[in-house]
C-alpha cells in the first residue's frame, strides 16, 4: 500500500511514519531553560534580576582576582607589582600573605619542625573513620584510604618528619588498612583508640599518661562488669572507679611508669595551637562527643522517669537558651574559681567540653524530633519481639530515627565547626579572626585584609561542602523504603 493510501481513508492510519526528533522548545537546554528559568513572568523577573546581581559582582570582583599577585615579600612589592601590571589606581589581590605564612593558617605558632605530628594526626583520623563511615562501599573506602595514606605520608616527607618517624607512619598506615580491610572488628578497636593516640601526638610529653587515662575506662568497664548483679547501681560504681583513677591512682601511676620506662616526645603548649589545627581538634572532638551524649539526653527527655526527664530537660533548655560565647566565657574565666587551688585545666579542654555540651543540647532535640516521627507501631513491634528497652533502642528504634535526623545532625555539626571561631573571645588563635590580626600585625603585611579571610572561608567551605555531600551520599545509601 502506498503512502498516500493512508490519507485517502478517513480516521484510519495503517503505515508508521518516520520517526522525527522532539521540537526543539521539548527538548535540551531550551527545555529546561523554560522550565526552571523563564517558566512564567515572576520566574523571568527574578532570573533577570539574578543575572544582573551576578554580572555586577564578577564586573567588580574580577579585576581584583586578575590582578592577584602570589609571589611578593611585602604588601608594598604587591602594589608595585599591580601597579606595573595594570597601571596606577588599579586593585588587586595580594595573595603572597597566603603564599609566605600559609603555615600559620593551618598550624598557628605550633612549632615548625614539629609539623609532622597534626599532619599524621589529620591523616590518621580517616583511617578511624573509615571503619564507621564507608563501612558499605568498598570502592569509596578504598580510595579515601589511599588518598588520605598516600597524602599524610607525603606531606610528613615535605615537612621533614625523621626517617624513623616515616617508618612508623608507613607500618601504621600498611597494618591499619590491612585491618579495616580483612579485620573490621579490630578496626573498630583501633578507631576507638585513636582519640588517646591522637592527643598524644598533638601535645605530646609522655606516653603514659593518655594510655592511663584509657586504663582509666577499662577500669571502669570492669568494675561494672564485676557489679553488673546490682543492677542500676553497677553503672553508677563504675563511673566512680573510673574517676577515682583518673583523678588519683591514674597521674602517680604515669609518673611513675615515665620514670622507670621513659616513653616520650617533646611537649607543646596549647598557647602554641592556632589557626585550622585548632579549629579541627576542637571541631572533630566537640563532634564526636555531642553525638552520644546528644543521643543519651534525647532518650531520657522521652523517659518515663520524672527525675530523669526533668533534669534532661533543664539542661537542654538552659543550655539552648544560652549563647555560646557566654559558656565559653565561663570556662575561661569563671571555671578556675570551682575548681580546688593549684588545678591546672587545659584551655583548650574547657572550650571543647563547653562546645560539647552546648552541642548535645541541640543534637538532642534533633534526635528527639526522630524519635517522635516514627509510628507507634515501631515501638509496638519491639514490645511484642519480646526487647528490653536497650535491645529495642539498639537494634529497632534509634536506627531508624537516627536516618530520620541526619540533615539535621549534619547540620548541627557543620554550625558547630564554623562557631569554632568563637574561641577568639577567650584568646585563642583561631583562623578567622585571631590568627589574620596577628599577621597583618606585622609590618611586611600591614593592609592585607580581605585575603586571609578569603583563604579562611574557602578552607571551611571545602569542609563543611564535604560533609554536607557525606549526609546526602549516606541518606541515599539508606533510603530502603521503597526496595
Amino acid at each position: 500500500m502506498s503512502e498516500l493510501h493512508a490519507e485517502t481513508v478517513p480516521f484510519v492510519r495503517d503505515t508508521m511514519l518516520p520517526q522525527a526528533a522532539p521540537p526543539a522548545r521539548q527538548s535540551g537546554a531550551v527545555l529546561w531553560l523554560r522550565e526552571n528559568l523563564f517558566s512564567g513572568p515572576p520566574n523571568t523577573i527574578l532570573t533577570l534580576v539574578g543575572l544582573a546581581a551576578v554580572w555586577y559582582l564578577v564586573s567588580h570582583l574580577w579585576p581584583w582576582f586578575a590582578n592577584a599577585v602570589w609571589n611578593a615579600g611585602s604588601m608594598g612589592e604587591c602594589r608595585r607589582i599591580i601597579a606595573e601590571r595594570a597601571g596606577e589606581g588599579a586593585t588587586g589581590a595580594c595573595f603572597a600573605v597566603i603564599r609566605e605564612r600559609w603555615n600559620q593558617f593551618l598550624y598557628g605558632f605550633y612549632p615548625s619542625q614539629l609539623y609532622w605530628r597534626p599532619t599524621a594526626t589529620w591523616g590518621l583520623l580517616l583511617f578511624a573513620v573509615a571503619p564507621v563511615l564507608f563501612s558499605e562501599s568498598p570502592r569509596l573506602r578504598r580510595g579515601v584510604l589511599a588518598v588520605a595514606g598516600v597524602t599524610a605520608f607525603a606531606a610528613c616527607v615535605a615537612l621533614g618528619a625523621p626517617p624513623r618517624v616515616l617508618m612508623i607512619l608507613a607500618a601504621t598506615i600498611v597494618l591499619w588498612t590491612a585491618l579495616i580491610e580483612y579485620r573490621p572488628g579490630w578496626s573498630l578497636l583501633a578507631s576507638l583508640l585513636f582519640p588517646f593516640l591522637g592527643v598524644w601526638l598533638l601535645w605530646g610529653g609522655s606516653a603514659w599518661g593518655p594510655l592511663m587515662a584509657l586504663a582509666g575506662f577499662v577500669a571502669g568497664f570492669l568494675v561494672w562488669r564485676v557489679t553488673a548483679r546490682l543492677g542500676f547501681l553497677a553503672p553508677a560504681l563504675g563511673i566512680a572507679a573510673a574517676i577515682g583513677w583518673w583523678l588519683w591512682l591514674g597521674p602517680q601511676a604515669a609518673t611513675d611508669l615515665q620514670a622507670m620506662l621513659p616513653l616520650a616526645i617533646p611537649y607543646v603548649e596549647s598557647r602554641m595551637f592556632g589557626g585550622f589545627l585548632l579549629a579541627i581538634t576542637i571541631g572533630v572532638a566537640g563532634i564526636v562527643m555531642s553525638l552520644p551524649l546528644g543521643i543519651i539526653l534525647a532518650l531520657a527527655r522521652q523517659s518515663n522517669m520524672p527525675v530523669v526527664k526533668m533534669l534532661a530537660v533543664m539542661f537542654i533548655e538552659f543550655i539552648r537558651g544560652v549563647p555560646l560565647i557566654t559558656l565559653l566565657f565561663v570556662a575561661s574565666i569563671l571555671l578556675n574559681y570551682f575548681l580546688p587551688p593549684g588545678t591546672s585545666f587545659d584551655i583548650i579542654l574547657r572550650v571543647i567540653i563547653m562546645v560539647t555540651l552546648f552541642a548535645s543540647a541541640y543534637m538532642a532535640e534533633v534526635i528527639r524530633g526522630g524519635l517522635a516521627a516514627l509510628p507507634r507501631g515501631q515501638y509496638e513491634a519491639a514490645d511484642s519481639l519480646g526487647l528490653d528497652y536497650w535491645k529495642a533502642q539498639r537494634l529497632i528504634i534509634l536506627p531508624q530515627a537516627l536516618k530520620i535526623s541526619i540533615p539535621g545532625i549534619v547540620g548541627t555539626f557543620i554550625g558547630m565547626f564554623k562557631d569554632t571561631t568563637l574561641v577568639t573571645f577567650v584568646g585563642l588563635f583561631d583562623p578567622l579572626k585571631q590568627m589574620a590580626d596577628t599577621i597583618r600585625a606585622t609590618f611586611e603585611w600591614k593592609g592585607a585584609y580581605w585575603e586571609p579571610y578569603v583563604f579562611t572561608g574557602t578552607i571551611f567551605f571545602f569542609i563543611c561542602f564535604a560533609m554536607s555531600r557525606y549526609a546526602m551520599h549516606l541518606e541515599q545509601r539508606l533510603k530502603r523504603e521503597h526496595r
